[in-house]
């Protein structure tokens, strides 16, 4: 037994009872009762029509206490570690005065141009003149062959 809904008042339709009505466009509308089909004919609405279920499911009317409201879950935050830096440095970095994290800053800064200079020094060093040969001979003219092509 397929039971249909009323299309203006959202009430049961049972087998072979109410009205059909098809519009126009095809569109088939079934209703409870003449009152429920006048007023739709009306273009009546039914939000705003007090007895109809739209009306009491926009109102919030006839839900039971159990059901009265759902509680949603409140997310929680938490402090997790990212990669290369874990909770306790993450902590330990926010926990940090502006005076310090500068003076880190320009130490950091002071200890890269120690470095670069050191690498700089070593590599003036090392560098020396190329050794100077004669002119460039190609394997072929080496063996007694033809040179060029």
């Amino acid at each position: 037994m397929k039971v249909e809904i009323d299309a203006f008042s959202g009430f049961r339709v049972y087998p072979s009872k109410g009205k059909l009505f098809v519009r126009g466009d095809s569109k088939v509308f079934r209703f409870a009762s003449s009152k429920n089909a006048s007023l739709f004919l009306q273009r009546k609405n039914p939000r705003k029509i007090a007895w109809t279920q739209v009306y009491r499911r926009m109102h919030k009317k006839g839900i039971t206490e159990e059901v009265a409201k759902k509680r949603s879950r409140r997310t929680v935050k938490h402090q997790r570690g990212i990669v290369g830096a874990d909770l306790a440095t993450i902590a330990a970095r926010r926990n940090q005065t502006a005076a310090v994290r500068n003076q880190q800053r320009i130490s950091a800064i002071a200890k890269a141009k120690t470095e670069k200079k050191e690498k700089e020094s070593k590599k003036a060093k090392p560098a020396r003149a190329p050794v100077a040969s004669g002119p460039r001979v190609s394997k072929q003219q080496m063996k007694g062959g033809k040179g060029g092509r």
